[in-house]
């Protein structure tokens, strides 16, 4: 059966004064809680920023504080998640497959037993974004092209590297291949130091309006029997869309492959801890919904459920039972 998503069309922690007496008190032991994200154009900082505004609202209740961090990314959030150095990160669905089987960028590391999911995200498109002098309107165009292939620790980065294996690719066949993170591409597109940039991200995408709104540009697609293969051998993989005229200069749909954004943690963080990060989200979803466009197609049914490939939290499970979603 062949899975589709459409996309469709920041918060900071919130801090307050603190007075004497009891609320003194419960401030002595709150707890300090820190969400891995991605770059600050992505959408990975806006949610872990939403996750967080969210959550301060009701630390006089649950005792938590949480802060956002702008980090590589997913592979670097899942690491340090496995060190004990973040709590919780936002990371693609792959790689938290990756993470938990120990398997393809995990491999050396061993799997991550302790890894747990909490909830799915939006979905997030793989982005192919060239100049409209370059040539390229397929992404078999790539080959001989300057292509920024994002930076090491990103599940951007990590996606690139599968596609140019399946492919048959090294980046040995680029001209160049630039290493530049999320919040960089963009002007290095309109620079004309770089023919295309490759982006795994939720529409619409901050990095990507930059792109089309600065200097002239197209979406590009990417399908083919080598994608289509992909969607049908891996669970966490399904076509997409990124529907025409959310970008200048793209005024057609654009079909491509995605992975969907999971909230992930360590089953080391306290189920309370996690069970009030979880009903903060979900007892405001519509909240949440409204703090980036890329999660206006949220359903707490589906956050729940779809795209979680490690063992649930047993915090999240415990609100998920009481609310009937699991």
């Amino acid at each position: 059966m062949k899975k589709v998503v459409t996309t469709s069309a920041i918060a900071l922690a919130a801090t307050g004064m603190v007075a004497l007496g009891s609320v003194g008190q419960a401030n002595a032991q709150q707890q300090f809680v820190t969400i891995g994200t991605g770059g600050v154009t992505g959408v990975y900082y806006p949610a872990g920023g939403a996750i967080c505004r969210l959550v301060n609202q009701g630390r006089d209740e649950h005792g938590l504080r949480c802060s956002a961090e702008s980090t590589a990314g997913s592979i670097f959030n899942l690491n340090a998640i496995a060190q004990g150095e973040l709590d919780m990160g936002v990371v693609q669905s792959d790689w938290q497959y990756h993470a938990y089987h120990g398997t393809d960028q995990f491999e050396e590391a061993g799997a991550n037993e302790d890894l747990r999911a909490v909830f799915s995200l939006h979905p997030e498109p793989f982005t192919v974004v060239a100049r409209a002098d370059s040539g390229i309107e397929h992404f078999e165009d790539l080959p001989g092209k300057r292509v920024n292939v994002g930076n090491p620790g990103s599940g951007q980065r990590g996606v690139v590297e599968m596609l140019f294996e399946l492919y048959g690719w090294t980046f040995d066949d680029l001209e160049l291949a630039s290493e530049l993170p999320s919040r960089e591409q963009a002007q290095a597109l309109c620079d004309n130091r770089v023919d295309a940039i490759l982006f795994t991200v939720g529409h619409p995408s901050a990095s990507i309006q930059e792109a089309t709104t600065t200097c002239d540009t197209n979406v590009i697609p990417v399908t083919g029997d080598i994608i289509t293969d992909l969607i049908e051998e891996e669970p966490f993989y399904f076509e997409a869309t990124i529907p025409g005229g959310m970008y200048d200069g793209t005024d057609e749909d654009v079909t491509t492959f995605g992975v969907g954004a999971t909230f992930v943690s360590s089953a080391d963080v306290p189920a309370d801890s996690i069970y009030a990060v979880v009903s903060a989200v979900f007892e405001n979803l519509e909240q949440f919904k409204q703090l980036h466009p890329a999660f206006s197609i949220l359903e707490a049914e589906s956050m729940a459920t779809a795209g979680l490939s490690a063992p649930i939290h047993e915090g999240a499970m415990r609100y998920y039972e009481e609310a009937g979603l699991r």
